[in-house]
């Protein structure tokens, strides 16, 4: 447990501590290396010296055995390499000092030379310790930053809290060595303890469940060496981001009693990690509920706009012709009445059609909105929008052409035929001459993607839109150009587009080689009733 024994002293040090106590940690195949090593180096030292005996002086000789010693400390942990340094000296002393054969010495300058020999072999050692305990303590740091870069992309690339808390768990169990657990905050902290109010990561019996729900209120760590509830076998750590606390942690250590500081700081870290992704998940739904309100709330102000300014002329037109009946109707001639009658007619329609689109666009741009599906006929939708088109096509204008064979739809009927009325209407609107509604079936091509898809088009061959304009021709409160346009609230189109997308198809606008516009209705063609059944 390496991981438990690092204190909060500087990195060197920790290393240093790292290295003294090796015997214990170093494999036995390290260790016979190192010694194999050693006992290389003292046999060369010693046949050095004996060459060089009676050839040059005792100083140099003694050097010898002193770089013996330095090369030796590169293997040797720093106790054995002080007892190599040790030994070199004695087995000096004893082979080469005179009196030769034993460890008495008869000159004060040979003691003087022993004594600097072992001083400086034991200087070297400890500087080769030092700076093996700065590497030691380098290459720990190193691991634990890419430890703590792995977590943080693990956080970055999920937004899934229970996903997020998966590598924050196991890199707590890695240090402590034993199992973690988290409990993670699903929204609010509520009043009281509740099972519901938060995820739970890991298993917990009832006292560690409540260990973690008062770290969780506190946002303070407690457990082994700091201060609050030392007598736990385990640290509870809060997951905390700027202040607030987005869940606790359970960290069980194997060796509580060799806890140290600078583990729990490490994991404080890990869990400051997971806190910080999870208030930027929770602000990211914050952000994204506060854009749906402000979203809806603008819909419904341009809506109460577009109401208190658009019915006013067809409510203008419908007053004035009903006060002319009223007050004029004796004196009027019955194709006079009949006139204005068709004027009242007219503009409620008129009044019925924006009315509708406002209400439709409102209700589909609601979230969680449910459309009453079934399976429909192309043909009959088409023809009830063919029936109420031609109430307003005097000139019979619209004609109406379907592709034979063609399958049966899962949609909302009514809401199919509100956009087929809105498509018509504006061509009607748009252009002055023929308009047709144009339905055929687009098969899948072998080797593409998809469904194979039906497509309705209203086409006709009016002045065409700008290519400047086509873009938002499916925004809200858009209108063409023209007296025309003067009539409408500018959300037919936006409807259209609101009730293609909510029965999962779209609705493309395509420019017409020789004039005039295509709008175009792409809807998935799903399986039939008695493919299903089968």
């Amino acid at each position: 447990m390496s991981a438990l024994t690092t204190t909060g002293r500087p990195g060197w040090q920790r290393g240093l501590q790292t290295v003294l106590m090796q015997p214990s940690h170093v494999s036995l195949k390290r260790r016979l290396v190192g010694t194999a090593a050693a006992l290389v180096l003292w046999l060369a030292a010693w046949a050095g010296a004996t060459l060089l005996d009676h050839h040059t002086d005792l100083a140099n000789q003694a050097m010898l055995f002193v770089i013996a010693s330095v090369l030796a400390s590169i293997w040797l942990s720093a106790p054995a390499a002080f007892a190599f340094a040790l030994a070199c000296t004695l087995s000096f002393n004893w082979g080469f000092v005179p009196p030769r054969g034993s460890l008495g010495v008869n000159l004060e300058r040979h003691a003087v030379l022993l004594a600097a020999m072992l001083i400086v072999s034991w200087l070297i050692a400890g500087l080769v310790a030092r700076l093996r305990a700065q590497a030691a303590a380098a290459r720990d740091a190193a691991r634990w930053a890419a430890r703590l870069q792995a977590v943080g992309e693990a956080l970055r690339d999920s937004a899934d809290p229970q996903q997020q808390a998966e590598p924050v768990a196991q890199a707590l169990s890695e240090l402590g060595g034993a199992p973690s657990a988290l409990m993670l905050l699903r929204d609010q902290l509520p009043q009281a303890d509740q099972a519901d109010a938060v995820w739970q990561h890991g298993t917990l019996d009832a006292d560690e469940r409540a260990g973690l729900w008062l770290c969780l209120r506190q946002s303070q760590a407690f457990g082994p060496g700091t201060g609050r509830h030392g007598e736990q076998p385990a640290w509870y750590l809060p997951l905390r981001s700027r202040g607030a606390s987005y869940g606790a942690a359970l960290m069980r250590l194997a060796e509580p009693e060799h806890a140290a500081d600078g583990t729990r700081a490490r994991a404080q870290a890990l869990c400051d990690l997971l806190g910080v992704a999870l208030q930027r998940a929770v602000l990211a739904r914050q952000t994204e509920s506060a854009h749906a309100l402000a979203q809806t709330q603008g819909v419904r102000n341009a809506l109460l706009a577009s109401i208190s300014h658009d019915y006013r002329t067809p409510l203008a037109v419908i007053l004035g012709a009903a006060s002319s009946l009223q007050s004029q109707g004796e004196r009027l001639s019955a194709t006079q009445r009949e006139r204005l009658a068709g004027q009242i007619v007219d503009e409620v329609e008129q009044l019925s059609r924006m009315t509708d689109n406002t209400l439709q666009l409102a209700r589909l741009d609601a979230p969680g909105v449910a459309l009453r599906l079934d399976w429909e006929s192309v043909e009959e939708i088409v023809g009830t929008a063919l029936a109420h088109a031609r109430r307003r096509d005097g000139e019979r204008r619209l004609r109406a052409r379907l592709e034979p064979g063609l399958p049966l739809l899962r949609c909302d009927a009514m809401l199919l035929s509100q956009l087929l009325d809105n498509l018509v209407d504006n061509a009607l609107k748009y252009s002055e001459g023929p308009v047709e509604l144009v339905v055929r079936q687009q098969l899948r091509l072998p080797g593409e993607a998809g469904d194979a898809q039906v497509v309705l088009a209203v086409r006709d061959r009016g002045a065409g839109i700008a290519p400047a304009e086509r873009g938002k021709v499916f925004e809200v409160f858009q209108r063409g150009d023209g007296a025309a346009a003067a009539r409408g609230a500018g959300v037919g189109l936006a409807v259209c587009r609101a009730i293609a997308r909510a029965h999962g198809g779209e609705l493309k606008l395509r420019a017409r080689a020789h004039g005039g516009s295509s709008f175009e209705l792409w809807l998935p063609v799903l399986p039939a009733p008695q493919e299903e059944a089968a």
